[in-house]
C-alpha cells in the first residue's frame, strides 16, 4: 500500500497540448479563400445576368480557377494561401536579395552584427556592469540577453524527480508571464562537434610536460585530436519588449542605457528562477561567446577550432557568414548546407514531459532545436480566449442552419479553449510556442538523410513537421541563433 501510494503522489503526470488553429473568418474559410470565392461568385452572377448560359461557358475558366484557388491543398495549404509566398519569393530573386557576400574592404559601422537579410539591422551593446552582451533590435523593439544553462540527463531521472522539475520549469515559465515586460523567451538546444577541449584542460591541470619522450607524444596526440563525438549545448535567451517598459526605462535614464539597466532586472529574476529549478546557470554570455555561436552556426566545421583557440573568431564584427545563397527550401552557407523545419503540430494525445527526447537525443547529426515562447498578458489572454469562443459559437450555429456536420476537430479545439479559459482562471500564464529545428551538414545528399532521420525522429515523438519555403534564410537566424527573433 505505501509503495502504491508513492507510486500514485509522485508519479510523472501526462500533458496534452492545445491543436493548432485552423478556423477562418466564416464556415473555416480563411479572409484569402473568401475574397476568391466571391470573385468566382460575382464572374457567374454577372455572366447570368449579361448573356446567360453562353456568357456563363466564357467565363467558366474565371469561376474554376476560383475554385480551384480555393479549395485544392497543397502541401497543407490550399493554393491561394501560396499565392504571397510565391511572389514574395520571386521578388526577392529579382532583386538578389536570396544571395549575401561579405564585402571584405567596406567595414561595416561599430556595434553592429555581420549578419545577413533583416538581422543586418541588430546592434551589440556591452552591458559595463555584468559584461554580458546585448542584442538590440531596433525594428521589433527588442533587447535580448543570452545565458547558458546545463542540466542532469532527463530521461535518467526517476519519475517522481521528473514531474518535480517539469513543475519548477513551469513556475519559471509563469514568471515571465507575470513580468509583462518580457516579449519572448528562446530555449536552443544544439548539437556541437567536441573540439577536444576537455582533453587539453586536463593535460594542463594533470599533466607533466616535463620534457621527456612520454610527455612530449601525450602533447602531440591531444594537439592533434580531432573531433571525437558530439556535445549539446543549451541557451536560454530572454527578449525585453522596449515599447512595453518604455517607462521604466525613462525612470532608468533612457536610451540604450535605460534599456540595459532594466534587462537586467529582468535577468536576475530569471536567474533566481533557473536556480530555483535547479538548472547549474553559467554566466550571461559575452560578446565573444555570443561571435563563436554565430560562426559556429554559419560555418560548423570551424565549431571545433574555435572552441580548442580562445584567440581567434571571438570579434562580432567578423562572426558572420562569408557567402550565403538561399534557395526555395535549402540554405548554403560557408561551410554548409542547411534546412529549417517547422514543428506545425505539437502531439494531440497526452504524451509524458520527455516526448522530445527521440529529437534532442539524435545522434550524428547537426542540428539545433529552437523552442520561443511569447508570453501573453492575461488580459489580453482573457480577450483572445473570449473572441475564441464566440466565433467558435457563432460557426458551430451558422453550420447548423445550413444543415452542415458537427466535425470532431471542431468540438476538439471548443474544448481546448475552454482548457485554457480554465488554467486562466486558476492563475497560469498563457504562452505562444514555436518550435523550429535548424539541420545542417556538409553537401545536399547527407543533408538530406539528416533531414528524413530528424522527420522520422518527430514521428516517433508525435509531433508534425513541415519544411520551411520561401524563408530559408530568415527562418535559419531564428533556429539556428540565440537571438530571440521571430519569423
Amino acid at each position: 500500500m505505501p509503495g502504491q501510494q508513492n507510486t500514485v503522489e509522485f508519479g510523472l503526470r501526462a500533458v496534452q497540448f492545445s491543436r493548432l488553429t485552423r478556423r477562418g473568418i466564416l464556415l473555416g474559410l480563411s479572409l484569402p479563400q473568401l475574397i476568391v470565392l466571391a470573385i468566382g461568385v460575382l464572374s457567374i452572377v454577372g455572366a447570368l445576368y449579361a448573356g446567360g448560359g453562353m456568357l456563363l461557358a466564357w467565363t467558366a475558366p474565371a469561376w474554376l480557377l476560383c475554385a480551384a484557388l480555393a479549395w485544392t491543398p497543397v502541401g497543407g495549404r490550399k493554393l491561394i494561401e501560396w499565392v504571397p509566398v510565391t511572389v514574395q519569393w520571386m521578388a526577392r530573386t529579382q532583386a538578389r536579395q536570396t544571395v549575401f557576400r561579405r564585402r571584405i574592404v567596406k567595414l561595416r559601422p561599430a556595434g553592429t552584427l555581420a549578419l545577413p537579410g533583416d538581422a543586418a539591422a541588430l546592434r551589440e551593446w556591452e552591458d559595463p556592469e555584468t559584461g554580458a552582451a546585448m542584442i538590440h533590435d531596433p525594428h521589433a523593439q527588442t533587447l535580448t540577453a543570452i545565458i547558458g544553462v546545463s542540466h542532469p540527463a532527463f530521461v535518467l531521472l526517476d519519475p517522481g524527480e521528473q514531474e518535480r522539475r517539469v513543475a519548477t520549469w513551469g513556475r519559471v515559465l509563469a514568471t515571465t508571464c507575470r513580468s509583462g515586460r518580457i516579449a519572448r523567451l528562446q530555449v536552443c538546444e544544439r548539437t556541437l562537434p567536441d573540439g577536444g577541449s576537455g582533453l587539453v584542460e586536463w593535460w594542463h591541470r594533470h599533466g607533466h610536460d616535463d620534457g621527456s619522450w612520454a610527455s612530449t607524444v601525450y602533447r602531440e596526440l591531444i594537439d592533434r585530436a580531432g573531433p571525437a563525438g558530439e556535445r549539446h549545448a543549451t541557451t536560454i535567451s530572454l527578449a525585453l519588449d522596449l515599447r512595453a517598459s518604455a517607462r521604466q526605462v525613462r525612470t532608468n535614464g533612457g536610451g540604450i542605457k535605460g534599456a540595459a539597466a532594466v534587462l537586467r532586472q529582468e535577468m536576475a529574476t530569471l536567474v533566481t528562477a533557473l536556480r530555483a529549478a535547479e538548472l547549474t546557470v553559467g554566466g550571461w554570455l559575452t560578446p565573444a561567446e555570443v561571435a563563436v555561436i554565430l560562426r559556429s552556426a554559419y560555418d560548423p566545421a570551424t565549431a571545433a577550432l574555435l572552441e580548442r583557440h580562445s584567440d581567434i573568431g571571438h570579434s562580432l564584427a567578423t562572426a558572420g557568414p562569408v557567402a550565403v545563397t538561399e534557395s526555395w527550401d535549402r540554405l548554403r552557407s560557408d561551410s554548409a548546407f542547411h534546412t529549417v523545419l517547422w514543428v506545425s503540430e505539437l502531439p494531440r494525445s497526452q504524451v509524458y514531459p520527455g516526448f522530445l527526447a527521440p529529437v534532442l537525443l539524435s545522434s550524428g547529426i547537426q542540428r539545433a532545436f529552437s523552442l520561443i515562447c511569447t508570453p501573453i498578458r492575461s488580459d489580453q489572454a482573457a480577450r483572445d480566449i473570449r473572441r475564441k469562443k464566440t466565433e467558435l459559437i457563432s460557426d458551430a450555429a451558422q453550420r447548423q442552419k445550413i444543415g452542415q456536420i458537427e466535425d470532431a476537430s471542431q468540438t476538439a479545439e471548443y474544448g481546448d479553449v475552454l482548457q485554457q479559459e480554465a488554467d486562466l482562471t486558476a492563475g497560469h500564464g498563457v504562452l505562444r510556442y514555436t518550435g523550429l529545428i535548424s539541420v545542417s551538414a556538409p553537401t545536399p545528399e547527407e543533408l538530406d538523410t539528416a533531414v528524413a532521420a530528424i522527420e522520422q525522429a518527430a514521428i516517433q515523438a508525435s509531433c508534425e513537421t513541415r519544411r520551411l519555403v520561401g524563408q530559408q534564410a530568415q527562418a535559419f537566424t531564428v533556429a539556428a541563433l540565440p537571438l530571440c527573433r521571430t519569423v
